[in-house]
């Protein structure tokens, strides 16, 4: 979904670029596009409304971030993302503890789980903000409850949502992805993220 508000001017000069995230994750996708950009941790309260569905809950939040950091850069143009886990409509979010992340895998082992990874990008000053989601298909293996132990002790996935990361040993717990934006699962759909830079006037390959 792309929801834009006051398109920028053709001719407006180029903005700085705002990471809201501490995410290294985040932070490594978005070096891919070889654009500068400076790094802003927002304050948001993540806790889900009563009754929110997993994509509504990753665009808001991913909104909620960037115009939180957008208030305080109002030039910058603002770069927020969330991700959430969504297991027969029941959000996941990161685990956190070894025993919550235990849980999860449990839950997920041999199911399809949706992965919606959204994305916003603001500009306060110039009227700009957009937003989009990539839902991710990811079908996890039927695992053991040795193989979920041995997983969580080497890779230590607790700040993932699902406590899971494709890009590395997780990778190994999965049967199939399913996506039209590979970066999603990883935390910042770059393809999306390209296309609302483009759409703000930010000049991309």
């Amino acid at each position: 979904m792309i929801t834009p508000a006051s398109p920028l001017p053709a001719d407006a000069p180029a903005a700085r670029i705002v990471l809201a995230s501490t995410s290294p994750y985040r932070r490594e996708l978005l070096q891919r596009l070889r654009l500068p950009f400076d790094i802003c941790a927002p304050q948001v309260d993540e806790t889900p409304h009563p009754g929110e569905a997993p994509a509504a809950l990753a665009l808001r939040l991913a909104r909620a971030k960037a115009d939180a950091v957008a208030r305080l850069h109002p030039h910058a143009l603002v770069i927020g993302s969330d991700q959430v886990a969504d297991l027969d409509g029941t959000a996941l979010g990161k685990p956190g503890t070894h025993e919550r992340a235990v849980a999860q895998l449990q839950a997920m082992r041999g199911r399809t789980v949706v992965f919606h990874t959204a994305v916003a990008v603001v500009c306060h000053a110039r009227g700009y903000a957009a937003q989009e989601a990539a839902a991710v298909q990811v079908r996890f293996r039927t695992l053991s409850d040795e193989e979920i132990e041995r997983y969580l002790r080497a890779e230590r996935p607790y700040d993932c949502a699902g406590s899971a990361k494709s890009e590395g040993l997780g990778i190994a717990l999965l049967e199939a992805i399913v996506s039209d934006d590979p970066t999603a699962l990883i935390g910042l759909p770059l393809i999306r993220t390209a296309r609302l830079l483009r759409a703000a006037g930010v000049a991309l390959p």
